[in-house]
């Protein structure tokens, strides 16, 4: 497995995570109630895509197998506390001959940090056609790796960089400590889990949405010659959607490519699509963050 020495197994860290306890709940309630725990992080507050790919898993929990996720929209209401466990409630709206509805409430302390409406359908037959996987694209081996580009780097974040259960290697000169090369339009990386998963594929598309919050908003900082660690800077996701095409294994390559069609009102929108290696496109990606920006930062890029 691609795992730094010394490291945990950060893959089995967050199947751990995606494995909710069965809290029980719909005898009793119109919900099915699921608990899960976070990925300590430095700042204390839960990552986005954890809640993302949990609240998906437990959408999952109450669906026929046969009917896998093909969509979701979620809104992060509030920031999570990494610290304290996240009770998911699953109301089923829908279940017809064809699509099932869920949606998932992630809740602490009684408060809900998260709200989503997911879709499954029972796969079927119908049209075909997909957007050209880009040309002039290394290929991933060819990239340095996160601990390559950060292993000498001194910053609180980095240890939670590099122990991702992603492997993360950008195309152009990544974001994580300064804004090298020229702005661009587009951001792309490539991704995949640090170790081998279950065949399980609604797993896997869990897992997708767990690794898709990542780095969904560099094509907004990338435009700007913005990056992650720009003094003052705030950042916040503030919904996230997500459309599951074709199969996806995320322990394989995964090409990501990213762009922002608009940034105003300290709000930006990032999109994007995931392709596998054999050019696919398995999903694609879109959510609005707010981006507050110093004023000595935004005089400099005027």
């Amino acid at each position: 497995m691609d795992i730094a020495p010394g490291h945990v197994d950060t893959t089995a860290r967050m199947l751990a995570l995606l494995d909710l306890s069965d809290a029980g709940g719909a005898a009793t309630t119109d919900e099915d109630i699921f608990v899960g725990q976070s990925e300590k992080q430095p700042h204390g507050r839960v990552f986005g895509g954890q809640v993302l790919a949990q609240s998906v898993m437990a959408a999952i929990r109450t669906v026929d197998p046969a009917r896998p996720i093909h969509s979701m929209h979620a809104y992060f209401l509030r920031p999570g506390d990494a610290n304290q466990p996240i009770t998911f409630g699953v109301q089923r709206l829908r279940d017809g001959r064809s699509f099932s509805a869920r949606r998932t409430q992630a809740y602490q302390n009684g408060v809900p940090i998260l709200s989503m409406i997911a879709s499954f359908e029972v796969p079927a037959a119908g049209l075909e056609h997909q957007e050209e996987f880009p040309e002039g694209i290394p290929d991933p081996e060819t990239l340095p790796t996160t601990a390559e580009l950060l292993g000498k780097v001194d910053h609180p974040a980095r240890s939670a960089v590099l122990e991702r259960p992603y492997d993360i290697r950008h195309v152009q000169p990544p974001l994580y400590v300064a804004a090298k090369g020229e702005r661009a339009a587009v951001n792309a990386v490539w991704m995949k889990t640090k170790g081998p998963m279950p065949d399980e594929a609604n797993l896997h598309r869990a897992a997708l949405a767990y690794g898709s919050d990542y780095t969904v908003l560099e094509s907004i900082l990338r435009q700007h010659g913005i990056s992650w660690v720009t003094p003052g800077m705030r950042v916040a996701s503030l919904d996230h959607a997500m459309w599951w095409h074709r199969p996806v294994r995320v322990d394989d390559w995964l090409l990501y490519v990213q762009h922002s069609p608009s940034a105003s009102g300290a709000r930006g929108l990032g999109m994007g699509k995931i392709f596998n290696r054999q050019r696919e496109l398995v999903a694609t990606v879109a959510q609005e963050g707010m981006l507050r920006i110093p004023d000595e930062v935004l005089a400099r890029r005027s």
